[in-house]
């Protein structure tokens, strides 16, 4: 019977992680462009949207402010930040002072691809 490492055994639930985590975004980017087709009417494309990835950036949050996340102080700072523009992004969207569907969609899209 093969034994896996230790050291293996946490790679692979590292690269599951990360692919669940790009498969989120690409989820909300999904939703998000869905939205955007639809029209500028707050249909229900844009709900459904705006409460995925409203979830989806409220988890990153919780996951880079726990202690026992192993990203750089400086990375993790900066994620939250663009985390916070998201939120007050989607915030806006949904009380309908804002379309800017396709500027969270254009940073969702440019953190997923970074995702190694």
């Amino acid at each position: 019977m093969y034994q896996f490492s230790y050291a293996e055994i946490m790679e692979e639930g590292v690269a599951v992680s990360k692919d669940r985590e790009r498969q989120v975004l690409e989820r909300s980017i999904v939703l998000l462009n869905a939205a955007v087709a639809s029209g500028a009417n707050y249909g229900k494309e844009a709900v459904e949207a705006v409460y995925y990835t409203r979830r989806v950036w409220i988890r990153f949050i919780e996951d880079l402010g726990n202690p026992e996340n192993q990203l750089e102080d400086e990375l993790r700072a900066n994620l939250i930040s663009i985390a916070i523009w998201i939120l007050k992004e989607i915030e806006r969207i949904r009380k309908r002072e804002s379309t800017n569907f396709q500027g969270i969609i254009d940073i969702t899209t440019i953190i997923k691809d970074g995702i190694k």
